[in-house]
């Protein structure tokens, strides 16, 4: 039997026609707690982990890429104070393999320092040697004190063994949540292009906006990865992408492929994968949306 964490046993016939033969075997190998790790990094293949939360695993251009990493065990952490849900712990779930296959890559990307993007469970697991890719100087100063010496601050022309990585902007919550909130501050997304792939755009934390809209103009993506999760912070709108959100992404790249992530991982994040895929029927787009499993690798 399939775990279903692995995401197979959710998958359907699109899922599946979607991931084609070399991340379908991926999948099926981590579905059955076989080692994945160096087969998901072959140079022929581009592909995308869903981890768990925002927790990417990215393998584009022959660089494998690890993406704000949440590692701590089930319930390690209180819920965030003032959110929805905030009686439970977080993470909800555990990690579908295990940490040492998660950190074998050659460079990690924090989009913001939020401790569901970037733990303690990270920081103490991560080499102190690792390139870490931070969104602007304050972040890169931070990961820098806690030991890591090699930070780089991600541009628009960032480039690293062959793959340029183009900083975006995002918005994490509406203008009245950012002024009630300060804490959510800067967040930011990253293009991904090389030759061998389409372009691929991490929106990160942000609802939709105008600098969403600005970098699928100006990026022209094939694959968009959308955090997707809905998170509520009480008495305001959703801090980051809900149902409405995804739909308005996919207004502006109809031809592109969407992939939620940021789902069922974390306390305040309300939306759950099955009601966007029930949404995402209803108004007519579900041949264009991916909502992998923790665990589950895609073709990109």
């Amino acid at each position: 039997m399939i775990d279903r964490n692995h995401g197979i046993g959710q998958m359907n016939r699109r899922q599946v026609l979607a991931l084609g033969t070399g991340a379908l075997a991926a999948s099926m190998t981590a579905a059955v707690g076989l080692p994945t790790g160096r087969a998901l990094a072959a140079d022929s293949v581009n592909t995308l982990t869903q981890v768990r939360n925002a927790t990417l695993r990215v393998n584009y251009g022959g660089v494998r890429f690890l993406i704000d990493p949440l590692l701590a065990d089930k319930g390690a952490y209180s819920g965030f104070e003032g959110s929805a849900n905030s009686e439970l712990r977080n993470p909800l779930v555990s990690l579908p393999m295990p940490i040492e296959r998660i950190v074998d890559v050659d460079a990690v990307i924090v989009t913001h320092l939020h401790s569901d993007h970037w733990d303690d469970a990270a920081k103490t697991g991560l080499r102190k040697s690792m390139v870490i890719f931070a969104q602007n100087d304050e972040d890169a100063a931070q990961i820098k004190q806690q030991g890591f010496t090699d930070v780089r601050v991600l541009t628009e022309t960032t480039e690293f063994n062959g793959v340029r990585l183009a900083k975006t902007a995002g918005q994490h919550g509406t203008d009245e949540a950012l002024k009630a909130m300060p804490s959510l501050g800067q967040v930011c997304g990253i293009a991904f292009s090389h030759p061998s792939a389409k372009t691929l755009y991490v929106a990160g934390d942000t609802i939709w906006n105008r600098h969403v809209e600005e970098a699928i103009a100006r990026h022209r993506p094939g694959v968009i990865v959308l955090n997707a999760g809905k998170a509520v912070m009480t008495g305001f709108a959703p801090i980051i992408m809900g149902e409405a959100d995804v739909l308005a992404v996919h207004k502006a790249a109809p031809k592109a492929t969407l992939v939620a992530s940021h789902m069922e991982a974390i306390n305040h994040c309300i939306l759950s994968r099955a009601d966007l895929r029930a949404f995402s029927e209803r108004e007519g787009f579900a041949s264009s949306l991916l909502i992998p499993a923790d665990g589950e690798s895609l073709s990109i």
